[in-house]
């Protein structure tokens, strides 16, 4: 790989691919160091005019008031994601948001709250690169968890064991590193763990058990912050988180030497989240080249790469819904508690043609018309058109793109834009079309050759 494959490779996989508006860095180190330290800054994804109203403001009204209030809150979370899904095209801070984006996956929760979501999110967000301690406890207080795993029905004299199970199955040890016992023991240190009136979290001390317990084989009246405490004592956590952050960021097969060797710096670094991400991004293998164009974009990862990629703007996003919910990944609603799959399961004969007509679509038709059942229907049953611009207007920046290629000699172009466009080692053939001179020339010609490149299968792989 050259030192610019290198950066590129950097950028698709730390963040959502290079910026028409941002200048590369030519040395790898230095793209690195901007990376890991545009970060800092954290803007909390705040809808100024919406009103927040609580669960029990909600049960004080009529049945009619409360009907219209709940629809408000659904339209409101799409909102939120489409504000995210802007925030991670143009936030400076790339590695908070793709963070953030795996979080997601990770602590998976599906409420239609608008208060609660925008909480959850906005903790993910701020802690993306903190240690994971500070996460976890986090995202464990979060109320749309504790809903989400009805750790609101845990109480004293009947335990619901949904959210210790998935906190030790799901998000730290994996399953086979506890036991049955451990899953109820700890469902009675987190009994009480619940929402007050004003949608925050509250210890309901009148339904919390304070009675011994026996948890990993240790006794004692234990808390919940207690049993996070002893799952992050167990070294099995730092494998299994490193594990799926190497899956997501690296490869899904994971080396058990090299493995081995991450969870226990992660581990003696106090769970540090951004130090973790440092080791593998500075590594010389990351950047070899089994590690390189060998994951499948998700929906998110290619819709935000392209508004990056071609500083594509819109005049009404709502549309992005439905092309969420079409390809397979609608943020805040993840099929189930584990999030989503991912891998090849993003692509079947139906989403893979949508997503290679997708930049052509855009771009030649100057818009999309999706039809409304798409956006209000959960399961992704109805086809995406092209049909009536002006119902989703958006616009390319395509001056700035050029710049970047304009001086770029000829017989140079399509390598050129392969490497910026496709992941290292993909250079696929050069079409007859565009050897011909006279079919395309200046401008015109970058813009057909980089529309036609993103229309490849291998533009999917990232």
């Amino acid at each position: 790989m050259t030192e610019k494959d290198k950066v590129l490779h950097l950028l698709r996989r730390g963040g959502f691919g290079p910026s028409v508006k941002e200048e590369l860095k030519s040395n790898l180190n230095e793209q690195l160091h901007l990376l890991m330290n545009s970060n800092s800054t954290y803007d909390e994804l705040f809808l100024q005019d919406e009103e927040r109203v609580t669960r029990s403001e909600l049960m004080k009204m009529t049945p009619e008031e409360r009907k219209e209030i709940i629809q408000d809150l659904a339209a409101n979370v799409k909102k939120l994601n489409l504000e995210w899904l802007k925030i991670m095209g143009k936030s400076k801070g790339q590695l908070r948001e793709k963070m953030a984006l795996f979080w997601h996956g990770h602590f998976a929760v599906r409420v239609r709250g608008f208060a609660q979501v925008e909480s959850y999110i906005n903790t993910i967000r701020k802690y993306a690169l903190a240690d994971f301690r500070t996460l976890l406890m986090a995202v464990s207080k979060e109320p749309a968890m504790l809903r989400f795993l009805n750790n609101v029905q845990n109480k004293k004299n009947s335990p619901n064991e949904n959210f210790a199970r998935e906190i030790m199955e799901l998000f730290t040890l994996g399953r086979g590193n506890y036991t049955e016992n451990d899953i109820k023991e700890a469902a009675k240190a987190f009994t009480g763990w619940g929402i007050n009136d004003q949608d925050q979290f509250e210890l309901k001390k009148n339904q919390h058990d304070y009675g011994e317990k026996i948890i990993f084989g240790k006794k004692g009246n234990w808390e919940g912050e207690d049993v996070i405490n002893m799952i992050l004592e167990n070294r099995q956590t730092s494998r299994f988180i490193t594990k799926k952050i190497y899956a997501f960021f690296v490869n899904r097969q994971v080396p058990e030497e090299r493995l081995e060797s991450l969870a226990n710096k992660f581990y003696d670094s106090g769970y540090n989240i951004e130090s973790l991400m440092q080791s593998i991004f500075s590594s010389d293998w990351f950047y070899e080249s089994e590690n390189v164009a060998n994951q499948i974009k998700s929906p998110v990862e290619l819709i935000v790469g392209l508004n990056r990629c071609f500083g594509i703007s819109y005049d009404n996003p709502q549309p992005l819904l439905a092309l969420q919910r079409i390809l397979g990944q609608t943020l805040f609603f993840p099929p189930n508690v584990s999030g989503w799959a991912g891998g090849r399961n993003w692509i079947d004969n139906s989403s893979l043609l949508t997503r290679m007509n997708l930049p052509n679509m855009l771009a030649q038709a100057g818009g999309l018309d999706i039809d409304s059942k798409a956006m209000d229907d959960e399961t992704p049953n109805e086809s995406l058109k092209a049909k009536q611009k002006q119902n989703f207007q958006c616009h390319f920046n395509w001056p700035e793109f050029i710049k970047g290629f304009e001086n770029q000699e000829e017989k140079f172009l399509w390598e050129a834009l392969c490497s910026y466009l496709l992941g290292s080692g993909l250079r696929p053939a050069m079409p007859e079309k565009f050897a011909n001179n006279t079919i395309y020339t200046g401008e015109e010609k970058i813009k057909q050759m980089s529309l036609y490149i993103c229309r490849l299968p291998d533009y999917q792989l990232v």
